[in-house]
């Protein structure tokens, strides 16, 4: 045997119990053949099981801290849903008021455009700016903010 084929086998050890099927079946192998690889894995295996017995203590300003971190960070995740869950009601709101009122003002800007005796096309682009002019008025006024999206919280604290 050579000294690559003991080298994977090691690679193979450190990588523990994510291998493959095929790998797991190399490496058994391997190790029935090989007693340095064999001494290596139960070596590797005792310091493992040793390491994993040492108890690990954190201060309880570190954990205060991390719990801390994780309820902003929860909160922050609630506060965002809570939003998306008002925009999409907003946009649901808008979308059947569009519906149920275009035909009506539709209609409205025919009976203006017949009475005032305008031109189809000049009653029709009346329409066009009306209907849509709120929601570019709306839009110019939140990108002048900028800060739409953002919380009072997230927006004046700086990481």
């Amino acid at each position: 045997m050579t000294h690559d084929v003991h080298e994977q086998a090691r690679q193979l050890i450190a990588l523990g119990e994510s291998l493959a099927a095929a790998e797991e079946t190399w490496l058994q192998s391997h190790l029935q053949d090989c007693q340095s690889c064999r001494n290596y894995a139960d070596s590797t295996a005792r310091l493992i099981r040793s390491l994993r017995s040492v108890p690990l203590a954190a201060s309880p300003r570190l954990v205060h801290s991390t719990q801390r971190r994780v309820r902003l960070h929860a909160d922050r995740l609630r506060q965002a849903r809570e939003r998306m869950w008002l925009v999409g009601m907003a946009c649901l709101g808008v979308g059947l008021s569009a519906a149920v009122t275009a035909p009506l003002l539709w209609r409205l800007f025919a009976w203006i455009g017949e009475q005032a005796g305008v031109a189809n096309p000049v009653w029709q682009a009346g329409f066009v700016f009306f209907f849509i002019a709120p929601a570019l008025v709306v839009s110019v006024l939140l990108l002048a903010r900028g800060t739409h999206l953002k919380s009072d919280e997230e927006g004046s604290r700086q990481w």
